[in-house]
């Protein structure tokens, strides 16, 4: 098969559930919490539901691996990434940093990857070796390569605060032109698309990275944990950068 008709399939999948995601924003839904204290609600259930739907009618050997209505076929060679409201507590909040995230992992290797945000009406995709999209135009990350001159982005950090890299962090942000918080999938598209040049997290799980990671790479970025360990299934922290500034920040961290 054409590797296309994964993107898009993935594509018509993002914009299914941006419907739904649109239809309850906003508006009256039942939120529920999780055994992990995460909030849930309708649409995140509804928008997986449409996800997988789609998918499982065009590749129904698939493996798929969602958020909200579990895991099948976990073992298959192509396994589908799901979170259908990446940053639900900022759409139950009414606040527009959520997104939906869908991957394609080809045993165990990230091949494709769609970040869809409905409240900004902006969606970006990556595909192996074809290179990262924003809104169909071409994006590539920024070429800085001195800390004065950069801008870092960080989301969750609570489990870095409470490690001995705090005082490595601490360094960076006192080394770099500018700091800010953009979190969940919008700093990873300023990332791809050169406006920010780094981006540390340290409470994620992969439905949260796994797109983003095609696309930040695809970019021209590096994408590791704080390890500089490969990301995979079990990827709780991220470092990601535009390449150039690697070398320094990973010597702090």
């Amino acid at each position: 098969m054409d590797e296309s008709a994964y993107l898009d399939t993935a594509l018509e999948a993002a914009r299914a559930a941006a419907s739904i995601i649109r239809h309850y924003y906003r508006g009256n839904f039942e939120v529920r919490s999780k055994s992990d204290r995460t909030p849930v609600t309708v649409a995140d259930v509804e928008a997986e539901q449409a996800i997988r739907q789609i998918i499982q009618a065009r590749f129904p050997e698939h493996g798929f691996y969602g958020e909200e209505t579990g895991q099948a076929r976990m073992d298959s060679d192509y396994l589908w990434l799901v979170d259908p409201i990446d940053g639900t507590k900022s759409f139950v909040r009414q606040y527009p940093f959520f997104s939906t995230q869908i991957a394609l992992m080809h045993r165990g290797k990230l091949v494709l990857g769609v970040s869809s945000a409905p409240a900004f009406d902006e969606i970006a995709y990556a595909r192996a070796g074809h290179g990262a999209w924003l809104d169909d135009k071409p994006v590539r990350v920024s070429t800085i390569s001195d800390l004065r001159d950069a801008t870092l982005s960080t989301g969750n950090i609570q489990t870095l605060a409470a490690s001995d890299r705090w005082a490595g962090f601490g360094e960076l942000v006192s080394a770099v032109g500018r700091i800010r918080g953009y979190g969940d999938f919008y700093h990873y598209h300023l990332l791809a698309s050169g406006k920010i040049d780094m981006v540390i997290e340290s409470d994620v799980n992969i439905l949260d990275i796994a797109a983003l990671y095609v696309i930040v790479t695809e970019a021209g970025g590096t994408f590791t944990d704080l390890d500089g360990a490969a990301v995979n299934l079990d990827t709780r922290s991220v470092l990601a950068t535009n390449t150039r500034l690697l070398p320094r920040i990973g010597s702090l961290l």
